[in-house]
């Protein structure tokens, strides 16, 4: 009798673990000793919910690299269990594990470096009509990014009254900045002076605009599964006629009241 099924990977059994693709050793400053050993080619057992419940057909098999992580203590003190990952990479390397777990203890970094763009360098802020255009602007908020991270060791700590004292080379961005503006007045600029000028006349007042921006389909779906469509009151061309109730439901009882007492025939008593 022939056993066509496939044994599973478990955390819990390291019986079903096998002969690793690579495995690491690394020193390092707060975890001690880091252990890294990846499996190659092992794919999650999928099941038909989150993005796969409409999905027609059995489920395909996405192989990739499976990652534990072990060191030898934790900066708290506490228990240091293994930690597991999954890359959807197959053909690690050794340097590729070291980059995957690495990049999974920096997450918290990533983080707030994405909310110091959008919140900070306003990254979201602007509304753009064109991939072209917020691609342009992407880089210049990464370009920001880059100077104050250069500035670093240049730029006076600011700090509010609840913050701890730093180093000047540990600085964060958000610090860097605040002192940011004290440079620009010691440093050059290629610019030369600007040269005082009136502002144009631009469009006229009370004239349209003859060219009106591109609309671009988002591409909504209801829950019916109906695409999105724009109220009519929405629609170019239609305005919707705003009706205050109170105000008709007074002006109708005032006219009627006076046409009770001010009439030809009042009413008999």
């Amino acid at each position: 009798m022939i056993n066509n099924r496939v044994p599973t990977f478990t955390g819990e059994g390291p019986s079903t673990w096998g002969i690793e693709q690579a495995v690491t050793v690394t020193d390092t400053r707060l975890y001690g000793k880091a252990t890294a050993r990846a499996w190659d080619r092992l794919h999650p057992r999928l099941t038909r919910r989150a993005a796969w419940i409409e999905y027609d057909g059995p489920l395909p098999l996405i192989e990739g690299t499976v990652i534990c992580l072990a060191v030898e203590k934790l900066p708290s003190g506490g228990v240091n269990k293994p930690v597991w990952l999954w890359w959807s990479g197959t053909g690690a390397s050794a340097p590729d594990v070291d980059r995957c777990w690495q990049s999974f203890l920096r997450r918290f970094d990533l983080e707030h470096t994405f909310r110091l763009l959008k919140q900070t360098l306003g990254w979201t802020k602007p509304r753009l009509r064109s991939s072209e255009a917020a691609d342009r602007w992407t880089w210049l908020v990464i370009a920001a990014y880059a100077q104050l991270r250069l500035a670093r060791p240049l730029a006076t700590d600011l700090r509010r009254p609840w913050e701890k004292p730093t180093e000047p080379n540990r600085l964060t961005p958000a610090r860097v900045r605040r002192g940011f503006r004290n440079l620009r007045t010691r440093t050059g600029s290629p610019a030369s002076a600007p040269k005082p000028s009136t502002p144009g006349p631009g469009r006229p007042l009370g004239s349209k605009n003859r060219r009106p921006a591109t609309r671009h389909d988002v591409g909504r779906v209801l829950a019916t599964g109906e695409a999105y469509s724009r109220p009519a009151h929405h629609k170019i061309g239609t305005k919707p006629r705003r009706i205050n109730v109170d105000r008709q439901m007074t002006s109708s009882g005032t006219q009627q009241f006076v046409s009770l007492t001010c009439g030809d025939h009042p009413p008999a008593l």
